[in-house]
């Protein structure tokens, strides 16, 4: 069973101790490549150099998030533009909208998301979105770069059923994380992912965040890592009343389609 991790945040500090054990963990649980998540203008130059010391392996993304909105300046877009020059970064973002935190102000979230969706019509890659309560402001804004943009993925969807068959309906990709393991906040995924084509999705940890809540027996550590991502898609897998198999396949082939991946 061959899958791909779209969204690990491998660069945070929780990993810098057991790095290479990590990579090796999730290699035996049957990944075999994992996008670096780029999350701000640091968290970008990091995952850039993890996936050029992994080449094969890793790949990243390069964005800022929401929360970072303030960096999204001249000299940031610049910034951001160089590394999207580079065969390392395949994807624009994490960028989108979270009016869930409000870390930033709202019009600073706004006017960083479309300097970034702008970005992606320039460079031509695809988009790794994040969205939290601010549905309706976040499709609008995209739109607005309707017929200009690659495709798009709306990472780690947490949304009700009809904000997902909006994404569906607009041809969005949908990421499904350790938060469908969730018996708090996630029942209602199981409800909905059912209803996700099968070429439009894709799985992810979201690591180190995320440890999906229902693994038994309970890691000893909070620390979500890539290795869980099988568990991930065998209860995705359960849900969707599909072999395991085919959901591991299915989502492998629609990551590789969508990163341009080998």
């Amino acid at each position: 069973m061959d899958l791909i991790d779209i969204g690990a945040n491998l660069g945070h500090e929780s990993f810098q101790h057991d790095f290479d054990d990590v990579l090796a963990r999730a290699r035996e649980a049957g990944i075999v490549h994992m996008m670096v998540t780029g999350a701000s203008r640091e968290g970008s130059r990091e995952a850039l150099r993890l996936a050029k010391l992994h080449t094969g392996f890793l790949s990243a993304t390069a964005g800022v998030h929401p929360h970072h909105a303030n960096e999204v300046t001249e000299e940031g877009m610049a910034e951001l533009r160089a590394l999207h020059a580079l065969p390392e970064i395949l994807a624009v973002g994490e960028c989108g909208l979270d009016y869930f935190r409000d870390f930033s102000p709202r019009p600073s979230q706004r006017n960083a998301f479309e300097k970034q969706l702008q970005l992606a019509v320039e460079c031509g890659k695809p988009l790794f979105l994040h969205q939290r309560d601010a549905h309706e402001d976040f499709m609008a804004m995209m739109k607005n770069f309707d017929g200009r943009l690659n495709k798009a993925v709306v990472h780690c969807f947490t949304g009700t059923k009809k904000e997902c068959f909006e994404y569906l309906d607009a041809d969005y990709y949908i990421g499904i994380t350790g938060w469908l393991c969730d018996e708090r906040r996630g029942q209602h995924l199981r409800e909905i992912v059912p209803h996700i084509p099968a070429n439009r999705l894709m799985i992810e940890t979201d690591s180190p965040y995320l440890l999906p809540r229902s693994i038994r027996p309970k890691p000893k550590q909070h620390r979500n890592e890539p290795m869980y991502l099988k568990h991930i898609v065998e209860e995705l897998a359960k849900d969707r009343g599909e072999d395991v198999e085919i959901t591991a396949q299915t989502s492998t082939d629609n990551a590789k389609a969508f990163f341009g991946l080998s």
